[in-house]
């Protein structure tokens, strides 16, 4: 039976600021939840939304089965088309076979060997940022180090020209407001138009690199062939677009949310301070502490059934991360921040084929930015309590202000 929800509320600010006591409301009071504001069906507990992330007769599209009209949807506004054509030629919202095909070619420009060669690079760069924080007496954590580290980091990979990476952060930004719950029209205009400037953009660095190729990832996905199979042009910008996207939306809410949490816990920071081989277990702490990405959609392609209720084919199911995480059945006293928590199945990478093809290079580049902290600003702390952004599903701060 799915039950009525009253605990969740995610335009509210008192649920945006701390949604995890209605996470346990909503897990208390049953495994599937109706949520009529967005049509969707919540799921709370980590054990249904790990196997529903595995489970095959759910999709990130539809689209390879049936059209908009066959699955009861209505298809989004002939205006919005530029967004969409990008958005849905990445492989995060694709299905096999095109995933499958997609991964496999991308894979063959993102491997580990790449991702280590990066390391210096990443270490270097995030002592310098830290060492700007620092000689300038502290600042904003996030637009001093937080931000600019990824978005340098993916840029390099992509060998987009340092003149050109203040555009990244913004059209992304724009890009990722259209994933929040119901955006309003004004959010859609500015992803649109981010779309069609981005597009632009890189189908100018993918002609260049065609005649010229370099050592990079865009040139690394114009060589990628696999048995007569290779990208097409839309799936190169669409996937340039996701690796930037993902490659750092999630490692930027990831640091800011996560010191914010050690400013928090004076006693966990102290103890992370004191022993800096706690840096790989805090950061997996951190991250499923206060989760960077707490909602993930799935359509339901074929009838399901969850504890009881059957979620028919054509809804959409809300898996929520954020809850997952902090579910007690999988961790022991979950709303306690533990930075040597051994056993953390935490999903925030998600899971089955959409894991995170990103996960060790964002692993990198937190483990970076959180030693060049602790190493160069041990007394870092605070000046003020952070303002969350009004997002829900990409939880982040607007700014994290800090002094030494």
């Amino acid at each position: 039976m799915s039950h009525t929800v009253t605990a969740f509320d995610p335009w509210s600010p008192e649920f945006l600021a701390d949604p995890y006591p209605a996470y346990r409301a909503l897990r208390a009071s049953g495994r599937v939840h109706r949520y009529e504001p967005t049509r969707q069906y919540l799921i709370p507990h980590h054990r249904d939304v790990s196997a529903l992330l595995r489970d095959r007769r759910l999709g990130r599209t539809y689209q390879h089965r049936c059209t908009h009209e066959e699955f009861g949807r209505t298809a989004p506004p002939p205006e919005h088309e530029p967004f969409h054509t990008l958005n849905d030629h990445g492989m995060l919202d694709l299905e096999p076979p095109d995933h499958t095909r997609i991964r496999r070619l991308v894979s063959k420009a993102f491997t580990p060997r790449t991702v280590d060669r990066l390391r210096p690079y990443v270490e270097k760069l995030a002592g310098d940022l830290v060492g700007d924080l620092v000689a300038a007496g502290g600042g904003d954590l996030l637009t001093a180090v937080a931000e600019p580290l990824p978005v340098a980091v993916i840029a390099e990979m992509l060998g987009i020209p340092e003149s050109d990476r203040p555009l990244l952060r913004p059209w992304s930004a724009a890009i990722c407001g259209m994933y929040e719950l119901n955006p309003p029209e004004e959010t859609a205009r500015a992803a649109v138009r981010a779309s069609v400037e981005f597009t632009a953009y890189l189908r100018e660095l993918i002609a260049a690199r065609r005649t010229d190729p370099g050592d990079d990832l865009v040139s690394g996905l114009i060589a990628a062939y696999d048995e007569g199979d290779r990208l097409t042009e839309q799936e190169m910008i669409s996937t340039c677009v996701l690796l930037l996207n993902a490659g750092h939306e999630a490692t930027v809410n990831s640091t800011v949310n996560g010191w914010a949490a050690l400013f928090r816990h004076p006693g966990q920071l102290a103890a992370l301070r004191a022993d800096h081989s706690l840096v790989p277990s805090a950061i997996e702490e951190l991250m499923r502490y206060d989760t960077p990405l707490q909602l993930f959609e799935r359509w339901v392609l074929e009838d399901i059934e969850v504890a009881g209720t059957v979620i028919p084919r054509g809804s959409e199911v809300a898996l929520l991360f954020g809850s997952a995480n902090h579910d007690p059945e999988v961790f022991r006293d979950p709303e306690r921040l533990d930075l040597t928590r051994a056993e953390n199945p935490h999903i925030s990478f998600s899971a089955g084929i959409h894991y995170c093809i990103g996960a060790p290079l964002a692993r990198i580049e937190l483990a970076a930015s959180m030693r060049a902290l602790l190493t160069q600003a041990p007394t870092l702390r605070a000046t003020s309590e952070p303002v969350r952004k009004p997002n829900f599903v990409i939880r982040g701060l607007e700014g994290l202000p800090v002094e030494l």
